[in-house]
């Protein structure tokens, strides 16, 4: 099983090292197309093309290019009147002969439709009469009875990504803006909220720089931050981490002589409240540390964001 597997693999690998070679001029004027339109981009396949074409279409949609899915059969019974002349249609059919898909062509043509048509025969029907062709022509199937669509139905479906990574990068399209799509999930999450939202504020672990190591244990216990803060919300003298601690414990022999202002870190890193939680952790990753302090407009401690603790 494991070598069929691996059959698969390498025959589908093979297909979509093919396909990408045959990548033409094609690909630049369909991408431009869409570029311009002030229309939707409308999906539409049948079968297993009509599987990928829901994947294809929710891609461009997630992804600043405003889409739907259009079966054929529903199109040729009543939902053509959802595509306005403004609409660019992708129609997907490996052999470019499927019936449903050609029965749409006549109405696309003339409403005056842009129409592009991703096959794997360049002389089909479907491919002869599209504004723009994407040839997705594979060497063989994975399929050992070359009948299931396995290699091809790949190719379409990166063929389709092509497309939508290529609108992506033409349209400069950032993480906020795909956050703006996805505010359920944890990009979305941190993009979209800022840190005063997730950070701490009660019972933040504050020392004072006389306190003996006794105490400053004690609290970095109580705290359960891994840290304290050393001085007070209006002036923060610095900071002491469990990892200054261990550093000070080998450094030191006399431990409990050992003063606050010899363990602390001065000038800890502080971010504002309403900074958004993807640039705090930008910030965090770039100086290699998982807590920080938040501050207010006025400078003033408010509260601890940790980014471990977030998902």
């Amino acid at each position: 099983m494991k070598s069929i597997a691996q059959k698969v693999f390498d025959i589908e690998i093979a297909s979509l090292n093919s396909v990408s070679s045959a990548i033409d001029e094609q690909f630049d004027l369909a991408v431009n197309a869409i570029l311009k339109s002030e229309g939707r981009l409308v999906v539409c396949g049948m079968g297993k093309s009509g599987h990928i074409g829901r994947k294809i279409s929710a891609t461009f949609t997630s992804t600043g290019t405003p889409s739907f899915f259009m079966h054929p059969g529903e199109a040729f019974h009543g939902d053509l009147g959802m595509i306005f002349p403004q609409d660019i249609v992708l129609l997907i059919s490996y052999s470019g002969e499927t019936e449903e898909v050609l029965k749409i062509v006549p109405y696309l043509q003339h409403n005056n439709n842009i129409f592009i048509a991703i096959t794997g025969r360049p002389d089909s029907t479907l491919a002869k009469n599209s504004t723009y062709h994407l040839n997705v022509k594979v060497p063989q199937e994975a399929c050992p009875l070359e009948l299931a669509p396995t290699s091809s139905t790949t190719a379409t479906l990166v063929m389709g990504d092509a497309l939508a990574i290529a609108l992506m990068t033409a349209k400069d399209f950032t993480p906020a803006d795909f956050a703006r799509f996805h505010p359920g999930g944890s990009l979305g999450r941190k993009l979209l909220v800022k840190v005063k939202d997730l950070m701490r504020t009660e019972k933040l672990p504050f020392i004072s720089t006389d306190s003996s190591f006794t105490q400053l244990v004690l609290k970095m216990s109580e705290g359960k931050l891994g840290m304290v803060i050393v001085g007070s919300p209006g002036n923060v003298a610095g900071v002491i981490t469990d990892g200054d601690l261990r550093r000070g414990l080998v450094k030191y022999k006399d431990i409990y002589h050992l003063s606050v202002t010899d363990l602390m870190s001065t000038n800890p890193v502080m971010v504002n409240e309403d900074d958004l939680v993807f640039d705090a952790e930008e910030l965090m990753i770039e100086r290699k540390i998982t807590t920080v302090l938040v501050g207010n407009a006025q400078n003033i401690l408010t509260g601890v964001y940790q980014i471990f603790n977030q998902v």
